[in-house]
């Protein structure tokens, strides 16, 4: 049996370069990847959750890809100016803890232009902000997911190695 793996996907400067036109022009290649694997499922991390409904949101998703999407996490308000760093990380997680019974063994990643949103640098694939998700970047989600499809997030050495992949495409 083969069980989800979560995509966390941020919005502006991955589906679109950031303060450009939000034309989701980097969209249909993350479709193309997530089309690959049947367990891949994507769950909205954006601050688009915010602002429009989930009907409107899983809209911008080609139709044979809408039903992958399962949700956005929740919002979380920071008390403090420091509770910003890592603060999707911590919805994200919430958002597993409310979803997943085994939730700390969960398989995900998080596509985002954002370093400072996630901890976890190992399961982060950082987009340059100024291009959106890339060729490059689909290379590094395959691998990613392939990873998750072969047991590799439970083994450190994993994880490290994927640690350096998604730095060196920062």
């Amino acid at each position: 049996m083969t069980h989800n793996a979560y995509i966390f996907m941020d919005f502006d400067g991955v589906t679109h370069p950031w303060g450009e036109v939000e034309d989701f022009r980097c969209l249909p290649l993350i479709e193309a990847v997530v089309r690959e694997f049947e367990e891949a499922r994507v769950v909205i991390a954006s601050d688009w959750r915010m602002l429009f409904s989930m009907q409107k949101l899983v809209a911008r998703f080609s139709e044979d890809v809408r039903h992958r999407i399962v949700g956005a996490t929740p919002h979380m308000l920071p008390k403090h100016g420091a509770e910003l760093h890592g603060l999707r990380e911590r919805e994200a997680m919430l958002w597993l803890a409310q979803h997943e019974a085994d939730h700390r063994n969960a398989a995900w990643c998080a596509l985002d232009d954002a370093p400072g949103n996630w901890m976890t640098r190992s399961r982060l694939l950082l987009t340059d902000f100024k291009r959106g998700f890339t060729d490059e970047d689909a290379v590094a989600l395959r691998r990613m997911l392939h990873g998750f499809r072969e047991g590799a997030e439970s083994r450190p050495e994993a994880a490290a190695a994927a640690s350096l992949w998604a730095r060196s495409i920062a």
